[in-house]
């Protein structure tokens, strides 16, 4: 009995073997998206890439072109033990701006579009209640327009945009006080982008 359970630990994935589990999430700049999920409490990881497009391994430049189909994309690895997934919905919404599809903030174009990826039913049925919740609650008058998907194949981004923020923080916060990014939020949300 031992000996079958060890081979069944052995043969599971990292992620079984932990029961973690993945999610992902476009909310403009991924550098942005992974700063805010790197804080969260339970989130074991967040990679930035590429998702939702027609071209094999993408290259930054390819997708900032716009002719790929990519979005900026976060993947989240998270512990359900600790963070929830509608918790990550949560701080999605207030982290981005879901009154325009093909931008957001100073970055224009398809591959800066916000977007829900799923990667099982139960979670394309958590974010259909999420988007719905969050269209009652939220104070503006705009409709929430970010898509809710299933997942396509993710691309990891080079490795220089991985924790830009952290890794070039003087570059990382000129470009959002320039972009207007937080302000924007602020605006949009107020009391309860602060509550998330």
């Amino acid at each position: 009995m031992k000996r079958l359970f060890l081979i069944a630990l052995l043969a599971a994935t990292p992620l079984q073997a932990q029961n973690l589990e993945k999610a992902a999430f476009a909310g403009g700049c991924f550098w942005c998206t992974e700063e805010a999920f790197e804080k969260v409490p339970g989130v074991v990881s967040a990679v930035s890439g590429y998702m939702g497009g027609k071209v094999k391994n993408p290259t930054y430049e390819q997708v900032s072109s716009g002719r790929t189909g990519h979005t900026e994309v976060v993947e989240v690895t998270f512990d359900p033990a600790k963070v929830s997934y509608e918790k990550l919905l949560d701080v999605f919404w207030v982290n981005h701006d879901p009154t325009f599809g093909d931008r957001q903030f100073c970055d224009v174009g398809s591959q800066y579009r916000p977007e829900i990826f799923t990667y099982t039913d139960e979670q394309k049925r958590l974010a259909e209640a999420s988007k719905a919740k969050w269209e009652k609650q939220k104070p503006f008058r705009q409709s929430l327009l970010t898509p809710i998907t299933p997942k396509g194949e993710f691309w990891k981004a080079e490795e220089y945009h991985q924790d830009y923020y952290k890794k070039n923080a003087l570059q990382y916060r000129f470009y959002v006080s320039g972009c207007g990014r937080y302000a924007r939020l602020d605006s949009l949300w107020g009391p309860l982008r602060k509550q998330q």
